[in-house]
């Protein structure tokens, strides 16, 4: 992947300034729990933490690669426990929310990261059931499931929880991403529906509404290599920012353009879609 922003990215993810001493300040002797922390966001996320000698609790399904970022913090003079599982797994999640519950401190941050990307026509999904189970059980079952759980604990110690999600919820539903778009949508909705409940208890809620970032989870997808992305270590900055101010959003700058169209030329762009689609069968003979 590249290292630096195009001038056409840097345009679009403006540097996110961070002022480190009141992030230490506002993290002196806090927990912060991230799910999806091996890889990606989570990752940059935990060394961009460890900087402030918070408590880190680091969840991933890659046990190894875990274990590797714990060793880093740790030789860093940062601190970091890890707990390997994977949410779409009942027991493992289960596991996890009796591990935090036992855990005397409790947690102060909870850092909803973890999730599942798919791009995969209705056609080619017609005997594959299963990808709509699984990003379903990763990007709302489990976050739900782990929120209900950490509620008490957060409202003890006027918490903060952190919903990492997509520019893709507020816009036009695009065809093949059936499965990720209708995922996202809905924790971001139970998210929303919950927020002010949860303020009223002293209970910080931000969600982060986050463009194409450069993860493993795009590699897959071709069309996406050489369109504008946001680094890892920027969304490790805007989550950490938003650790200081505690707003209930973060959307790009441009983000308010695209909500608009997507109101005034949905019926527009459903109609070119379509055709764009039409064609596509043509040529593949479909």
């Amino acid at each position: 992947m590249r290292d630096k922003y195009s001038f056409i990215e840097s345009l679009l993810f403006p540097y996110t300034r961070l002022n480190k001493k009141i992030l230490n300040v506002k993290l002196r002797q806090k927990t912060v729990l991230i799910t999806g922390a091996s890889f990606g966001i989570g990752e940059a996320l935990a060394y961009k933490l460890a900087e402030t000698h918070t408590c880190l609790i680091l969840v991933g399904r890659t046990t190894s690669k875990l274990n590797l970022v714990k060793e880093v913090i740790l030789k860093g003079g940062g601190k970091a426990e890890v707990y390997s599982a994977d949410l779409r797994n009942s027991n493992e999640l289960d596991g996890l929310i009796a591990f935090i519950k036992a855990r005397k401190e409790g947690i102060d941050i909870f850092v909803n990261n973890a999730g599942k990307s798919i791009r995969r026509s209705i056609e080619n999904s017609l005997d594959r059931y299963h990808d709509f189970t699984r990003t379903m059980a990763i990007n709302y079952n489990a976050p739900v499931q782990l929120t209900l759980a950490l509620i008490p604990i957060l409202k003890r110690n006027r918490g903060h929880i952190i919903n990492i999600s997509a520019i893709n919820v507020l816009l036009a539903p695009a065809p093949k991403w059936a499965a990720y778009q209708a995922s996202k949508a809905a924790f971001d909705n139970w998210f929303r529906c919950a927020a002010p409940e949860l303020n009223a208890r002293k209970v910080a809620t931000t969600t982060i509404y986050l463009p194409l970032v450069r993860t493993r989870m795009i590699e897959p997808t071709e069309t996406y290599k050489n369109m504008p992305s946001m680094k890892p270590e920027h969304v490790a900055r805007i989550i950490c920012k938003s650790i200081i101010t505690r707003k209930r959003t973060y959307k790009p700058w441009w983000l308010i353009f695209g909500e608009l169209a997507s109101i005034v030329l949905r019926p527009l762009w459903e109609i070119l879609i379509t055709k764009q689609i039409e064609k596509e069968q043509i040529v593949s003979g479909n």
